[in-house]
């Protein structure tokens, strides 16, 4: 099912100079110096659309670097206007709103760690209305996808059209080479449900370090999304927040020289054919796939009812360990991804258990609802 928005096109309110959209500035605004130093070495590469920086910082604890506040507003606006590029900071409530538009701001983006309070991005989606400016939206701290969709709802139910969706990556307790791990599967699903929303990658955030970024950077564009949001500071070893992933103005040129930006659709008819050639023979073989999945299911329901007559559980690790051996065995001989057939097995696995559990599960609900009829009989 498609959600219902009313957005404009993003070429229709943002000017892309380049290819890809390059937002880019310090994490956070330090100094006056530091912020106008950093906009004019962006501004001279070329590559940069926007001017990001950090105004308010939302800190995980208490006396850490806030932000250096309103007074960074007015070193945005001098900052846009010796380089002529448009500017971009993040709000977290009415104030930063309010006080954001009366400095000129040209886009907002609302943070990861607003858009998992609906209480917040309703507060803020309520001081935007009656103004016509571009939002962006990060994808909350955690990974779900409603809470980013109804983010994204609250702000286009108070007028604003001129909306994007900003992918950072997702907390995860599970450790990893990111600070916060891509998921890519739940910005695929929101492009999915909303095709015209433009996707913006935050490759800074994902990886934590910089030198992941190329590899973030160039898979995000292969997934067709519109842009990136990258961090950049005129000596990331002395910035005061997240210095690990923030990247020299020139280092920024360089990467997005490296990066290959590919259409999404193919320009020649001949190859568009043979693209559609190649596609018939995938949409062939998932048929076969989902065939046999569904006769894999219908012999699970055979071994569910014997199990349940014959009193024996519905797990047995031993079957379970020699499933993933033999899959991974297979898998190394096809040279299929070994983490990839893990998790399908886990995935196919996972079904079987649920559907063995409702087959035990039936019986005793039909034999509760014969012993309430009994009792109602016998009342």
């Amino acid at each position: 099912m498609k959600l219902n928005l009313n957005i404009q096109p993003l070429n229709t309110w943002l000017n892309v100079n380049n290819e890809p959209l390059i937002i880019s500035g310090p994490c956070s605004a330090e100094t006056e110096e530091q912020l106008l130093t950093t906009a004019h070495l962006l501004a001279a590469t070329g590559k940069v659309s926007v001017l990001r920086a950090g105004i308010w910082k939302p800190r995980t604890r208490p006396g850490e670097f806030e932000g250096i506040g309103s007074i960074g507003l007015e070193w945005l606006k001098r900052a846009k206007a010796e380089t002529g590029l448009p500017t971009a900071v993040e709000v977290a409530n009415a104030k930063h709103v309010e006080e954001a538009l009366a400095a000129g701001v040209d886009i907002l983006w609302i943070g990861a760690r607003s858009t998992v309070n609906p209480f917040t991005v309703q507060e803020i989606a309520d001081a935007l209305k009656g103004h016509d400016v571009p939002v962006l939206i990060k994808n909350p701290v955690n990974p779900d996808l409603q809470l980013w969709i109804g983010a994204i709802e609250r702000i286009n139910g108070a007028g604003i059209t001129k909306i994007g969706a900003i992918h950072r990556g997702f907390s995860s307790f599970e450790k990893s080479s990111f600070r916060n791990e891509p998921m890519w599967e739940l910005a695929i699903q929101l492009k999915t449900l909303c095709p015209e929303l433009p996707i913006i990658n935050d490759p800074s955030h994902i990886c934590g370090n910089r030198e992941l970024i190329p590899y973030i950077s160039q898979k995000a564009l292969d997934l067709d999304m519109q842009g990136l949001m990258i961090e950049s500071h005129v000596d990331p070893s002395v910035a005061w927040t997240d210095a690990k992933q923030q990247v020299t103005p020139a280092a920024l040129a360089e990467l997005v020289d490296r990066l290959t930006v590919r259409e999404p659709e193919v320009a020649n008819e001949a190859s568009a054919d043979k693209l559609a050639e190649l596609r018939k023979s995938i949409d062939k073989i998932d048929d076969i796939l989902l065939q046999k999945l569904g006769e894999r299911m219908s012999i699970v329901a055979k071994i569910g009812e014997f199990k349940r007559d014959n009193q024996v559980t519905i797990l047995q690790v031993n079957r379970w360990d020699a499933i993933i051996q033999k899959g991974q065995a297979f898998a190394k001989a096809l040279k299929l991804d070994l983490n990839f057939t893990e998790k399908f097995l886990e995935l196919v696995h996972g079904e079987s258990i649920r559907k063995q559990t409702e087959i035990m599960n039936a019986g005793k609900a039909e034999q509760g609802i014969a012993a309430e009829q009994h009792t109602e009989v016998k009342a």
